[in-house]
């Protein structure tokens, strides 16, 4: 992914008065930060999800067992997509459904591959080497899948869907169309006959040792009531360090293509206006590793999420 904008200042919502409205409801929320890191460890020690490896093959084929083993209802959407330098890949989105007779859907996803090149490494003789992706990447699935397991053992009233999308890191700089590829034809092709879900949150670099969340441009456009609640959720629980009620950047990234697809989604990405990326120093470089993930920022994350999960907003 790319950013594209960088915006300064205050969202101008009132984040303490979300945080009292969230708190009044109280939802018991057993999220396990250790769960979570060994599942983000677990996929790195496959070796980068690279589309077209063993180690991404092994990894689906993983991932898709391991919702099934959490009493999800997967459905596996395989797909040859090209990529921007004429390589085609061969993709797997994975799709694990809960409650799924429920009329009202919410959407929780994060890409599983891995950068292809380490391009932003500070050291040139690494720009092909591809990257571990622990935080870009495997974060975002580790706190799904331990969501997966609470929602196994919570049985959530609506329909809550978890979506492990792949292609999304094998783009250039300059083209917003290369990235994101297989959030593109999931939505452009859904796997299930009609299938739209209500909202949607995107987890993206959600694993970072001192990370932190501001509202994504495009997500405050499209899900500002989403957003307000989330960033409420994380207040009322001790994680307003974390999740800063201001505005980050824009970035081009899988919430996008469902954005244009008409579901209100939110990203909630890493954010450091101090690099020029805007994203964690580690990003795309061969040091994005074990060495950098935090299991509290996997918890603040996958509290606030399984506890907006499990609510009835």
């Amino acid at each position: 992914m790319i950013a594209t904008l960088a915006l300064a200042g205050c969202g101008g919502k009132k984040a303490e008065a979300v945080a009292a409205e969230e708190s009044a409801s109280e939802v018991v929320v057993n999220f396990d930060a250790d769960s979570a890191y060994s599942y983000v460890a677990r996929q790195v020690a496959f070796g980068p999800r690279v589309p077209n490896t063993e180690a991404h093959r092994l990894c689906g084929e993983w991932l898709a067992s391991e919702l099934r083993r959490h009493g999800a209802e997967v459905t596996e959407q395989n797909a040859e997509l090209k990529a921007f330098d004429g390589t085609i890949l061969k993709a797997k989105n994975i799709l694990g459904r809960y409650n799924p007779d429920a009329d009202s859907r919410l959407l929780l996803l994060a890409h599983w591959d891995c950068r292809p090149w380490a391009d932003q490494d500070p050291d040139p003789a690494n720009h092909k080497t591809p990257v571990d992706g622990a935080n870009d990447g495997a974060s975002g699935v580790g706190v799904l899948l331990e969501i997966a397991r609470q929602l196994k053992l919570k049985s959530p009233e609506k329909g809550v869907d978890i979506l492990f999308v792949d292609a999304e890191d094998w783009g250039t700089e300059g083209s917003e169309e290369s990235w994101a590829m297989g959030a593109r034809y999931f939505v452009e092709n859904p796997p299930i006959d009609g299938y739209l879900p209500d909202e949607a949150i995107l987890l993206d670099m959600v694993g970072g040792k001192g990370a932190v969340f501001c509202r994504e441009y495009f997500s405050e456009q499209a899900a500002p009531r989403l957003a307000q609640s989330l960033w409420g959720i994380a207040a009322s629980r001790g994680y307003g360090d974390l999740f800063q009620n201001k505005f980050g950047g824009a970035v081009t990234d899988d919430h996008v293509q469902l954005i244009a697809r008409g579901i209100p989604t939110v990203d909630i990405i890493e954010y450091h206006p101090e690099q020029e990326s805007g994203f964690n120093p580690h990003w795309h470089t061969i040091t994005d590793n074990m060495d950098n993930i935090d299991p509290v920022t996997l918890k603040a994350v996958g509290e606030t999420v399984l506890h907006y999960s499990i609510s009835n907003y």
